[in-house]
């Protein structure tokens, strides 16, 4: 009787498993289908041809857009295009800077999340959960505002800091689950071999967490390019401050939004892109 209830079962377990409809590109053509829940795919890759396909329409639908808008209707598309991107070197500065502070805060961020003792744990929790329960505008304004009341901070200091503080937080879980997804049996080797545990975390964990988290840090920094977009209210003459300015003179809002939108997404593309070839590199270099 029990094995009739066991063959039932798997039985039903076979049925369950060919209903199953797979969304994952790499999945195996035989065997059980899987699915896989993920964000959206912001990095282009050379085997996802639907993703690279609504790439190239965003991109190239962009691009088109803007030449129109600037060749058929110059005034005032083509004057709002060449003062909005007066505001663009700021904002590569801002966003370039703040990426490398991430980068490191998230690093050691990560680091002390795995660390052996107890109180560099909890100091590395505590900073992740209280940073990532404030939101970015609340701290660029009390840098730039409140900790301006005894110190002189000034604007792109206090962006560079706020945006540093702020995504070294997510850099750093980004970190932590980098080193965890890579086997014990690789540290275990290591100080079989007799390296010291800081000498295996430097030539044999970093260097392989780096290929696993370099998706996301690509994300990361792309966001950080759109959130850079706070930085306006610091009175920085970023893309999106440079359209403000230029509303309040001609109040043409809609149109100024639109070509700053454009600039956006644009510089968002394109580098999403160079992330994704830079990603496709490596992984092809080992």
């Amino acid at each position: 009787m029990a094995d009739n209830n066991g063959i039932n079962e798997k039985i039903k377990l076979d049925a369950i498993r060919e209903k199953t409809i797979s969304v994952d590109p790499n999945a195996p053509k035989s065997g059980p289908a899987t699915i896989q829940m993920t964000d959206g795919v912001l990095i282009p890759k050379k085997g996802e041809k639907h993703v690279l396909t609504s790439w190239r329409l965003t991109f190239f639908g962009a691009i088109l857009l803007s030449l129109v808008l600037i060749i058929f209707f110059p005034d005032p598309y083509r004057t709002i295009f060449i003062t909005c991107l007066r505001g663009a070197p700021v904002t590569f500065e801002v966003t370039v800077f703040s990426i490398i502070g991430a980068v490191i805060i998230g690093t050691f961020t990560g680091l002390g999340s795995v660390s052996s003792k107890r109180w560099i744990n909890m100091i590395c929790g505590i900073y992740v959960e209280l940073i990532r329960g404030i939101p970015l505008l609340v701290q660029l304004i009390f840098i730039y505002y409140a900790v301006g009341r005894f110190f002189h901070v000034e604007g792109m200091i206090a962006a560079i800091v706020s945006l540093s503080i702020c995504f070294g937080a997510y850099m750093g879980e980004i970190v932590r689950a980098g080193i965890q997804a890579i086997p014990k049996g690789q540290m275990e080797a290591a100080t079989a071999l007799g390296m010291t545990r800081g000498q295996a975390f430097r030539y044999i964990i970093l260097p392989q967490t780096v290929k696993v988290i370099l998706p996301a840090i690509g994300n990361e920094f792309i966001s950080m390019l759109k959130d850079s977009s706070l930085v306006s209210v610091l009175s920085l003459e970023d893309i999106l401050r440079c359209g403000r300015m230029y509303i309040s003179r001609t109040f043409l809002s809609l149109e100024t939004m639109l070509v700053v939108a454009l600039i956006y997404l644009i510089i968002t593309l394109v580098l999403s892109r160079l992330v994704g070839l830079l990603e496709e590199r490596l992984h092809k270099n080992g």
